[in-house]
């Protein structure tokens, strides 16, 4: 589904944010991008929607290789790539439905969205998003009095509203508290499963990765060093994409928690 081949990015004062990296996501699968501040994590995933132009390689969205793109063709693919902020990107001044709907504007048009005119079924579609995500009550709120929870639900239903088939997803949780994390988390991996969306998602928090993302890439200065289950985050593991720490209460089958959450993944995608 996902073909990220060789990927390199080398930026102008001669830093390798990238270093050949590849990497195969396929349709439906949730991994989750682990490492340490300036592994290159934001950066891998806004190369692959070439926010950030890559320097050298290859990504592949099924059959079209969107690093040969440029121009209206590019646009065209990116409909096909739902992306989600760290700082949520929400226009402050808009309310909850107009940010939802300006996940169209790809399809829209600028002067249609500039104006407001969205048609009827995409307005359904987006109170049937707002309503999934729990914010029908808060849909005629404006962004700027929504709380961090409730922005990012807003930045999840406006990127579902492209109906993509990829979504990328950049540290969701990085400025929530634990309990509202925990839940930014399960909507994101049920929302996945429910639409058989492939994701990545960069996260900073290894206990939550462990927890939600039945697989995990561990990228340490550019290099994927691990590629694996969640449940192969060791001691060992962790130290070679962290470096050395007591892992002891974090690393799987090591005296971490472990909720049941992934079984409770596990199930959903069985019964779909």
């Amino acid at each position: 589904m996902l073909r990220i081949q060789a990927l390199t990015k080398t930026y102008k004062n001669g830093e390798a944010a990238l270093k050949g990296v590849s990497l195969g996501v396929e349709a439906g699968e949730i991994i989750g991008l682990i490492g340490p501040s300036g592994a290159g994590k934001s950066t891998l995933i806004r190369c692959v929607n070439r926010l950030i132009e890559p320097s050298s390689g290859r990504v592949q969205l099924g059959e079209v290789e969107l690093t040969g793109l440029s121009g209206g063709a590019l646009r065209r693919e990116r409909r096909r790539i739902g992306m989600i902020f760290q700082e949520y990107a929400l226009i402050e001044r808009l309310t909850v439905m107009e940010n939802v709907l300006a996940g169209r504007l790809g399809y829209t048009g600028f002067w249609n969205s500039w104006f407001r005119r969205f048609a009827a079924q995409d307005v359904q579609r987006a109170i049937a998003l707002l309503e999934r995500v729990g914010l029908i009550d808060h849909i005629d709120k404006r962004a700027d009095a929504l709380s961090g929870g409730q922005r990012q639900r807003v930045g999840i239903a406006r990127a579902l509203i492209q109906q993509p088939e990829l979504l990328l997803v950049d540290e969701p949780t990085a400025s929530l508290d634990p309990k509202t994390s925990r839940s930014v988390m399960r909507l994101l991996t049920e929302l996945c499963i429910e639409n058989r969306l492939a994701a990545i998602v960069n996260i900073h928090d290894v206990v939550l990765a462990q927890a939600f993302l039945p697989r995990i890439v561990g990228l340490n200065a550019g290099i994927v060093v691990y590629d694996g289950p969640a449940s192969g985050l060791t001691a060992e593991v962790l130290t070679s994409i962290y470096g050395e720490e007591d892992w002891t209460r974090t690393a799987a089958g090591e005296g971490g928690s472990d909720d049941g959450e992934p079984l409770v993944i596990a199930r959903m995608e069985a019964e779909q």
